[in-house]
């Protein structure tokens, strides 16, 4: 059975396969303008967000392309890493509010919020971790775009901001990533003021996971992806989904699940090989199949 359905229950990465499918031609524009750069070596993939001009606003055909670029060949062996990262000094500046005025009406509107609900779900249900390499400002829909990702290395200049409120649009839809990643009062409080916090403030709330000078950025982002590299995808990947669903569940609702897993987790040929490896005073050598060793 491959890793991604044990993450994933087979039904959802089909959809998310076909979603893909669908994207790449409704996205074709967006890629020929290039609003995304994609490029991958030794199993990092590296996805630009490409549009500095428009501070990388989350428009409706970046976010189709963001969409794309996550989803292409993600059920590779190959890939372990996906970074996202951005041109220009804005990470993000959130939705494209030339998109949102009544003339495209509420249809557009939906088609928007939709896609972009999608994108974030997406982070977080791909079987390989997602960094957000971060490096200026990353506003509303910029800042959920961090908030989704399982990790966010920043450097010191950056910022975050859900500045919805003072344009008359509050930021509900970061709000759902806003508030699973920092303590609720902090997230009411750069809602209702959509006031920025620095990057120091994001690191102790929890909305980052490390704070660099500019100049370490790409050797900190690295450290890490080199760290993921060494283990056993079927392994991470098991264990990102497990992560996320026992987080939604109530405590002992949440160890059963966990505990079920650990099996599964043993039963894999690289759980056997680690368990192995360790006792035998060794370096583990991963075959980063999803196997079960017991067949």
């Amino acid at each position: 059975m491959a890793v991604y359905s044990v993450q994933l229950r087979a039904p959802v990465w089909s959809m998310l396969r076909s979603a893909a499918q669908c994207t790449r031609s409704f996205g074709s524009r967006a890629e020929t303008e290039k609003l995304t750069v994609r490029c991958e070596k030794d199993g990092v993939r590296n996805i630009i967000l490409n549009n500095p001009k428009k501070r990388n606003a989350l428009s409706l055909a970046m976010l189709n392309s963001l969409h794309a670029d996550i989803l292409h060949e993600a059920d590779s062996s190959a890939l372990r890493v996906i970074i996202i990262s951005a041109e220009g000094p804005v990470f993000s500046s959130g939705h494209d509010l030339t998109e949102l005025t009544s003339k495209q009406g509420p249809e557009h509107h939906t088609k928007i919020f939709e896609t972009c609900a999608e994108v974030m779900h997406l982070i977080q249900d791909i079987p390989v971790p997602v960094i957000a390499k971060v490096n200026g400002t990353a506003t509303a829909a910029g800042c959920q775009l961090v908030a989704s990702c399982d990790i966010a290395v920043a450097s010191n200049k950056s910022t975050f901001a859900t500045p919805g409120v003072n344009v008359g649009l509050f930021c509900s839809t970061p709000a759902v990533a806003l508030g699973r990643a920092v303590p609720r009062k902090v997230a009411l409080e750069m809602l209702f003021t959509g006031a920025p916090i620095s990057a120091n403030d994001a690191l102790l709330h929890g909305l980052v996971s490390k704070v660099v000078p500019e100049e370490k950025l790409e050797e900190e982002t690295m450290k890490i992806v080199r760290m993921i590299c060494k283990a056993s995808r079927p392994v991470v990947a098991l264990g990102k989904n497990t992560f996320y669903r026992q987080m939604a569940q109530e405590r002992k609702t949440a160890y059963r699940l966990a505990s079920q897993v650990m099996v599964e987790n043993l039963a894999l040929i690289d759980g056997q090989e680690g368990i192995k490896a360790f006792i035998e005073k060794r370096q583990p050598v991963w075959t980063n199949s999803p196997d079960n060793a017991h067949e």
